[in-house]
């Protein structure tokens, strides 16, 4: 179809630095955009907008014809070179919504601009999407070219980027192509998507001014793929735990065969799913994301900005026990070996092979992209010796391998973080299961993306983790 998704090279994906980033993002590059240029190329038709609303209100993408057939005679029906929707996070980091979004709508139209709080991901796949689909099926030329041309923006963080991406790789299994790509506006603290795609590290300082250009190249920067991972939660059921909004209720799944089971099955077990793009990890680093959003939570006048968010981050890691507490005074403290067992598929391997986890380690992480904790690269860039003794492959997004690694007491963890060091790796993995049983912890602290919760354990039972790579890649858009 006439889309204009074509795809780039996803090998040399650079990660820089927020500052280089935020500089490169305030659009200081000599060439002035037009305003009304800008909004030709991205707005669509009044009908198309209205039609779209209507059905995403009421959900139902029938709603959306009486636009089509009531459009006024002689109303500009010509789809434009770019339909562009975006939505916004207005609880990202910075609290950049409000202004962003009214800034969004003078440049396109406020149909097209999303608050999150209001309008979520799937409701615009469900009823916006089918919406065109529809008025496609009728005849409207227009309406077709627009879902074929359409491309989405994201202004959140990565957690957001990653729950806008799911609900899109959902048309690809219902046989509704072409999938949108997406580009991303950094609002987040991290954001380690926006990086690795070259949208910058931070919302730019001067983002008036900036947004334009980032619109600019987001209706024709390239596109890129990027492997998405599937993660299937299962534990006892009555489980009482608060999961983030990126892992819903599934259908039970049952254990591969070829997988040896330590102790009992629970004769009922509650089953949950989501995907992540970016990262998943289980200890220490994920208890104090888990503490560092709820206090942000209760005290939301402290996320006034992604510096000082990383301050708190920083300060609250200290009082988790991660540098100074001693593991002999908690077991909670201690290493994840007590109450995990790690098993993986190697790259073109069908058997499931059980990878030793060291004593030291706190907590383990399972990477896709080379971007992790606000723009590091924990996993390091081994020499070509060194891959090959390992049986490892370099690093890519779209190779269909996780870079597991682990990471020990926060000393250890600091100095991954300044690059110092690389992290312990433990494997490269196409597919990866976890199973996670209690005694004396009550708790494990696990995390997608940015998103964590607590996960209660049970003396009796094991909770199990198994993370396998989706058919579908997804498609983002490259900032650069």
């Amino acid at each position: 179809m006439g889309s204009q998704s074509t795809t780039g090279n996803t090998n040399k994906i650079v990660v820089r630095s927020s500052f280089v980033e935020s500089f490169r993002g305030c659009g200081i590059s000599g060439i002035r955009i037009d305003k009304e240029e800008l909004k030709k190329q991205l707005t669509m038709p009044q009908y198309l907008r209205y039609a779209m609303r209507d059905s995403i209100r009421l959900q139902d993408p029938a709603a959306g014809e009486s636009r089509y057939i009531s459009r006024a005679e002689g109303e500009d029906s010509a789809a434009p070179p770019c339909p562009m929707v975006v939505f916004i996070n207005p609880r990202s980091g910075g609290r950049h919504g409000p202004a962003l979004k009214e800034r969004l709508q003078q440049l396109m139209s406020e149909e097209q601009v999303f608050d999150l709080l209001d309008v979520k991901p799937h409701e615009f796949v469900r009823y916006g999407l089918s919406c065109l689909e529809m008025l496609a099926g009728l005849g409207d030329s227009c309406a077709k070219e627009t879902r074929e041309r359409i491309r989405v923006m994201v202004a959140g963080g990565d957690g957001t980027v990653g729950w806008v991406l799911g609900c899109l790789t959902e048309l690809r299994a219902q046989g509704r192509e072409p999938v949108p790509p997406v580009g991303i506006i950094p609002l987040g603290t991290g954001n380690d998507l926006s990086r690795s795609f070259r949208w910058g590290g931070s919302f730019p300082f001067a983002w008036r001014s900036a947004i334009k250009r980032t619109l600019q190249r987001a209706s024709n920067g390239t596109v890129n793929r990027l492997d998405s991972w599937r993660v299937s939660l299962s534990m006892p059921e009555g489980t009482p735990v608060d999961l983030p909004h990126c892992l819903k209720h599934s259908e039970e799944f049952s254990l591969d065969q070829g997988f040896e089971i330590e102790g009992e099955l629970p004769e009922k077990v509650a089953s949950y799913e989501g995907v992540y793009y970016n990262y998943f990890s289980i200890g220490m680093d994920a208890q104090v994301a888990y503490g560092f959003h709820h206090l942000r939570n209760e005290k939301p006048y402290l996320a006034s900005g992604p510096i000082s968010n990383k301050i708190i981050y920083s300060g609250y890691s200290c009082t988790q026990g991660w540098f100074f507490t001693p593991c002999v005074s908690d077991p909670g403290l201690r290493g994840l070996k007590n109450i995990l067992r790690m098993h993986i598929k190697r790259a073109n391997s069908s058997e499931w092979e059980q990878i030793a986890i060291p004593t030291s380690v706190r907590a383990i992480v399972a990477l896709n992209l080379h971007s992790y904790g606000s723009g590091r690269n924990p996993w390091g860039k081994p020499k070509p010796e060194y891959l090959e003794k390992r049986g490892f492959v370099e690093a890519d997004v779209a190779d269909g391998l996780l870079e597991v690694f682990g990471l020990k007491q926060g000393w250890h963890a600091s100095f991954v973080m300044v690059e110092l060091i690389s992290a312990k790796h433990l494997a490269q993995a196409s597919a990866i299961r976890l199973e996670v049983r209690g005694g004396q912890w009550k708790n494990a602290y696990m995390q997608m993306d940015g998103e964590p919760w607590k996960q209660p354990l049970s003396k009796d039972f094991s909770t199990y983790v198994e993370i396998k790579r989706e058919p579908f890649q997804s498609l983002v858009i490259s900032g650069k």
